[in-house]
């Protein structure tokens, strides 16, 4: 855990707090960070995974979720979609999106590389922005027997990224984390659902 990993941390519990949901489900938990703070804050977290050995509350895929639609108030995955293939990533944030009520909140690894600028104004505080880098050429993605793709490599454009979710549930913002700008997360909104609508 990098100072960065700890701010993406911090960002992903205000995200999920902020909505305030009766329940979450966090897809993929690997060591169990998020849900381990996010009880400390009240919040009723169940997570699942495929390995038994990271002790998952469910174990099962990400693509066949074993609950009914619209079970959980809050699902999430972070740092998770892009250890599956491109078109397996959506139909897991397809199966996300179906076991939800309210939002689905993700992160991902955004390959652009920014630079960051952080200055204070007497009065109106301190303000962090990130430039994106000037590039001749996206760099492709090889496989590195962990990621099979990133934001802003070949094929995998910020633009197309968002579009392909947002055919399955409305973007409600997406933002780079500050202080680790390598992850960038999501926040939807899964509009008219009722538990047990079939929606």
């Amino acid at each position: 855990m990098s100072k960065g990993r700890w701010a993406s941390l911090w960002h992903q519990l205000d995200e999920v707090i902020q909505l305030k949901p009766s329940n979450v489900l966090e897809v993929g938990p690997g060591p169990g960070a998020f849900k381990q703070m996010a009880i400390l804050f009240g919040l009723a977290v169940e997570t699942i995974d495929l390995d038994p050995d990271l002790k998952p509350d469910h174990v099962g895929s990400a693509t066949a979720l074993p609950f009914a639609d619209a079970s959980y108030d809050v699902v999430c995955a972070f740092q998770m979609l892009e250890h599956l293939p491109y078109e397996i990533t959506l139909q897991a944030f397809a199966e996300m999106v179906r076991v939800s009520r309210r939002h689905v909140v993700i992160s991902l690894p955004d390959a652009r590389p920014v630079w960051q600028y952080r200055f204070h104004v007497p009065k109106f505080g301190t303000h962090a922005l990130l430039f994106p880098r000037p590039i001749m050429k996206q760099p492709e993605h090889v496989f590195d027997g962990e990621h099979y793709w990133e934001i802003n490599k070949q094929g995998y454009e910020l633009a197309r990224v968002t579009n392909d979710f947002c055919r399955v549930c409305p973007l409600v913002r997406t933002y780079r984390v500050f202080e680790n700008p390598y992850h960038r997360l999501f926040v939807f909104k899964c509009q008219g659902k009722e538990k047990g609508s079939g929606y």
